[in-house]
């Protein structure tokens, strides 16, 4: 059990995560070390996220005190990432519509991720985006894949190689390419199955011209068969390890509170 003193909720940092496969919070003293609060929500797929969202608001007592600092991540896999030299306020709606269908109930919304030195653009459910400002006004709100992308590249910036990350979702899985901390790529694949990461994977691997006995390939996150595709990726990449985690977090708030 952790040691969340929520009477003094004002020191702590309040993360919650909206996917479509279940909600969940979590609480941490942003200067203590320490086990956070960490606790999920079940959504109800026959309704909206923002209606999903109205109920976890009204059923749970943690989110109704006030905290130091907030923040929202929405797992999404509509966005882009512009590199910032770049990018222009003014044209954030018109550089995401470049690559997405233009949708009606839909907020375009931008992370500046400083680290990467790039601008991540992504969208997120209007009415979602509204209650959320309505609750937590002083919100900071992010893409899952920003604090990844700062988290990656920080990691990559002292080796002396190539390095793919990798992180598992359910049904799909991002992709995050670096050299030394210099981001090449991000993108997001469907898949579930192992002979489609491998698939993907090595696709990706060799577009980029990356060295199969030098350059390493890390993974992280919840995937099917994990020794198999192990032991199948490392009869063509001779680097291949999974990172440790913290496995009662999501990958994607590890690196927001590691980030901060």
């Amino acid at each position: 059990m952790t040691n969340i003193d929520f009477t003094k909720s004002e020191q702590y940092t309040l993360s919650i995560r909206l996917s479509a496969d279940g909600f969940s919070f979590s609480v941490h003293h942003p200067q203590h070390e320490g086990e956070p609060f960490y606790t999920t929500f079940p959504v109800d797929v026959s309704y909206s996220m923002t209606a999903n969202l109205k109920k976890m608001l009204q059923a749970t007592e943690e989110l109704k005190y006030t905290y130091g600092q907030t923040n929202i991540l929405i797992d999404t896999q509509r966005f882009t990432p512009v590199p910032f030299d770049l990018f222009e306020d003014e044209q954030t709606e018109l550089l995401f519509y470049q690559n997405f269908q233009r949708t009606d109930n839909e907020t375009v919304l931008c992370n500046i991720l400083g680290k990467s030195n790039i601008a991540l653009i992504f969208g997120m459910d209007k009415h979602t985006h509204q209650l959320i400002n309505e609750s937590f006004p002083h919100a900071r709100i992010f893409a899952c894949t920003s604090p990844l992308t700062e988290y990656f590249t920080c990691q990559s910036r002292e080796a002396n190689n190539r390095r793919l990350y990798v992180l598992f979702r359910p049904n799909r899985m991002e992709v995050f390419a670096l050299d030394k901390g210099k981001l090449l790529l991000i993108n997001s694949f469907n898949c579930k199955h192992t002979s489609d990461h491998i698939y993907y994977l090595l696709y990706v691997w060799q577009q980029l011209g990356y060295s199969q006995e030098k350059d390493q390939l890390f993974l992280t996150g919840e995937v099917e068969s994990k020794d198999a595709l192990l032991a199948e990726l490392k009869r063509f990449l001779r680097q291949v390890e999974f990172l440790p985690t913290q496995p009662t977090l999501p990958f994607d708030i590890q690196s927001l509170m590691t980030c901060e």
